[in-house]
């Protein structure tokens, strides 16, 4: 009895060390279950290349997706990035972005942008302007070509760009509706009862789809969206032009897989979308946004959803266009206006601009005179003559004087300096000029006032302001009380 009770005493031990292993290893389970279950960390060394013209906004797209509102532009080939954030799992990465020149120059250096190390981990990013719609499908044909040259030159091996040219189909095929039934997605066919132990069978491609596989995903990006009511305004675009443009981007999107986007950096419309799908494509991120194809300004396709039957319901709304127009001749380049610059207008210093001035009047010939301009026009000290003297100058042989010896008094109203001036001028006019008898000469005795005429001459403007000149000086004459009587002028018979 002793040693049965020693034997159990010594077992009982061995009981609760076996419960505490067997708890530790529920705990090591439960720790490794939700290890392995996480998510791993982002991965690094994800690439974005940008192409298209100069002026489409390539480098202010990216600078938008950093967050940066102006971003200078740079030459050659840019680089750039923006942030990537996981909330699931807190952790950060980097994106990597290039963008190439628009000029075909520089097409060269892609190289530095992809290589045969990440072309797996690159997305590539056809950028056109909407502002110059005419240009949008030359755009998209040039870059196109120069991505897909380059990747053929990268001499990715057979079975490796084999593998990533059916996992792009695949993802293509494979695209469903968000919100929707997996099997109701059009891309898919519900599976029958024999096909049910095999995996889902997908539908074959169009014959115009996925023509130009690159093996990496593509994305259509127009850019200047905001213009489209100027369009309307300036050159009479109509909805079915709109739908003309649409209708051929989303053809060349059908031959590359490319999913098809409508942004505006001034409205701010579409970036959010375009960050979101990029990071889909590139990091897995979950994307649940349908397709936009109802405004014509924020139009979103994702790759996968369009077919040539959804791109056809644009053609009924065509009036006067035709399926088989070709874009160039709907879409015509506008003529280019000539700007004539004009010459710059300066304000001129005040005496360079009367010196001049003086210079051109000095060239000018005399007024109504035959003698030369510095007799004409200047007095005995040399300088100009004041104006009313040079007008009074052509009186005598335009304005009816009388013939009589008759003399002005220059004292007369008052005795005023600048009639009497004139007063004396016009004796002496009257003592050379016919009309009244020289000294020794017989008078007419005829009161009649004569007229003295100059032969080919004619009035201009300072006869006629001589004119008005004396007829007032003829009214001051006429209330003076020297009209009355006859004075004989000094040396002249009475």
């Amino acid at each position: 009895m002793a040693a049965a009770g020693r034997a159990l005493a010594a077992a009982a031990p061995h009981g609760d060390e076996r419960d505490e292993r067997d708890e530790q290893n529920l705990w090591s389970s439960i720790l490794s279950e939700v290890t392995t279950r996480s998510r791993p960390k982002l991965p690094s060394g994800k690439n974005v290349l940008l192409l298209g013209d100069a002026g489409a906004g390539k480098t202010s797209l990216v600078a938008r997706l950093q967050g940066v509102e102006e971003y200078m532009r740079g030459r050659g080939l840019e680089y750039m990035y923006f942030s990537v954030h996981d909330d699931d799992i807190d952790d950060n990465s980097r994106c990597n972005a290039w963008v190439l020149d628009g000029d075909l120059y520089h097409k060269g250096l892609q190289k530095f942008a992809i290589s045969q190390e990440n072309l797996a981990d690159t997305m590539v990013l056809l950028v056109v302007d909407m502002s110059r719609p005419w240009t949008v499908f030359d755009s998209l044909q040039k870059w196109g070509s120069v991505i897909r040259e380059h990747i053929d030159k990268l001499r990715i091996g057979p079975e490796r760009m084999r593998d990533m040219e059916q996992r792009l189909m695949r993802q293509f095929q494979e695209y469903a509706e968000p919100g929707s039934d997996i099997t109701a997605s059009p891309q898919r066919r519900n599976p029958t009862s024999s096909e049910a132990e095999s995996d889902d069978v997908l539908l074959p491609l169009g014959d115009n789809t996925l023509t130009h596989n690159l093996g990496v995903p593509v994305m259509v990006v127009c850019t200047k969206c905001d213009t489209i009511c100027s369009l309307e305004k300036e050159h009479d675009y109509r909805d079915e032009h709109f739908d003309f443009i649409q209708s051929h981007i989303r053809h060349f999107c059908l031959q590359y897989g490319a999913a098809l986007l409508y942004t505006s950096m001034k409205d701010n419309k579409n970036l959010d979308l375009l960050y979101k799908y990029i990071v889909h494509r590139l990091y897995g991120f979950p994307f649940s946004l349908p397709a936009q194809v109802v405004e014509k300004d924020s139009v979103f396709i994702p790759s996968g959803w369009d077919n040539e039957k959804k791109i056809a319901i644009l053609y009924e709304n065509f009036q006067t266009l035709r399926i088989d127009d070709n874009f160039e001749d709907i879409i015509v380049t506008p003529p280019t206006r000539k700007f004539i610059h004009e010459k710059d207008m300066g304000a001129e210093d005040d005496q360079v601009f009367l010196a001049k001035l003086q210079t051109l009047l000095a060239k000018q010939p005399p007024a109504a005179a035959g003698r030369p301009v510095d007799s004409a026009n200047r007095g005995p000290s040399g300088s100009p003559r004041a104006a009313n003297r040079s007008a009074s100058a052509n009186v005598a042989s335009v304005m009816p004087m009388q013939s009589g010896t008759k003399k002005i008094d220059p004292n007369m109203r008052g005795g005023q300096t600048s009639e009497g001036v004139l007063a004396n001028f016009f004796n002496s006019l009257l003592s050379k000029k016919t009309g009244s008898p020289g000294p020794g000469g017989n008078s007419t005795g005829s009161s009649t006032p004569g007229t003295v005429k100059k032969s080919g001459s004619k009035l201009g403007l300072t006869d006629v302001q001589a004119e008005l000149d004396i007829i007032s000086i003829k009214s001051d004459q006429d209330s003076s009380p020297l009209n009355s009587p006859v004075h004989p002028v000094e040396g002249e018979e009475s």
